[in-house]
């Protein structure tokens, strides 16, 4: 976990990292996010539960794009409301053929949305209050249901405060640059040593770190996830939307099977 008094000084070296573009996006939801609950995090009962990989009969999401195939373990037991929202969502088919509306410099992609501005037809599934856990953290490969807006009266609107939510869009993250420079100040400003060791050994990015719901960790396709985070794109406001249309297909919810699993990889090989 990234310690509170470190958290400007975490963005700034992300700046340099990211670009300009990235950080104005990163600015916003970090800071923004650091007005509401504050979660504590106990590193002796931490769970990097993400490390671990799926286990059998594990609730699973298959997501099928228009550039290939990845698959997620789902964390319901930790983000019990987002999942439920997301699984609700992609048994109903909600997610076939909507558009991956963004792609971040090779950090991240943002997907799910029935528009191609990326904006949802209705606010029915976009109202989920945020959940934030101890044992999940933005490594590459972790997806998160995106904040969509914040509930604050007008003296949390004054000093600081409210309850942010998420909805039916979601991220999947790659991951930023770890040079050996950024690892030093990444072990400097967090509260874990295991935590930033993670980072470091995995990729990610930190600075996300407790903003967002966590729902899934991809342990299936991480090739499709870099492909995402890297598509040519042209920047037309909010978003960097791709330049050629990247569509999902479908998201199918499942249950974890080694057996299914290797006899999936075995038909994709002999192909």
């Amino acid at each position: 976990m990234i310690k509170r008094n470190n958290v400007v000084r975490a963005i700034l070296i992300f700046t340099l990292i990211m670009g300009v573009s990235a950080f104005v996006m990163m600015l916003t939801n970090t800071l923004s996010a650091r007005q509401t609950n504050y979660i504590t995090i106990d590193a002796a009962t931490m769970k990097l539960v993400q490390l671990d990989g799926p286990k059998e009969g594990d609730p699973i999401a298959i997501v099928e794009t228009s550039i290939g195939e990845y698959r997620f373990v789902l964390y319901p037991e930790y983000s019990p409301n987002a999942v439920a929202n997301f699984t609700e969502l992609a048994k109903q088919g909600y997610y076939d053929n909507t558009y991956v509306f963004h792609s971040e410099s090779g950090a991240y992609s943002a997907a799910g949305a029935p528009n191609k501005d990326g904006t949802a037809n209705d606010k029915s599934h976009e109202l989920v209050e945020r959940e934030l856990h101890q044992n999940l953290w933005p490594f590459k490969g972790a997806v998160l249901s995106m904040n969509t807006t914040i509930d604050q009266n007008w003296k949390e609107k004054l000093f600081g405060g409210g309850t942010y939510y998420n909805g039916s869009r979601f991220m999947v993250l790659n991951t930023v640059e770890f040079n050996d420079e950024f690892k030093e100040e990444l072990k400097e400003v967090s509260e874990s040593e295991a935590l930033a060791d993670a980072f470091i050994k995995n990729g990610g990015i930190p600075n996300f770190s407790q903003q967002m719901t966590v729902i899934g960790q991809t342990y299936s396709g991480m090739d499709v996830v870099e492909k995402l985070a890297s598509l040519e794109t042209q920047n037309t406001g909010n978003y960097k939307y791709p330049v050629d249309d990247v569509m999902i297909r479908s998201i199918k919810i499942g249950t974890y099977s080694s057996k299914d699993e290797k006899e999936t990889a075995a038909k994709a090989k002999n192909k």
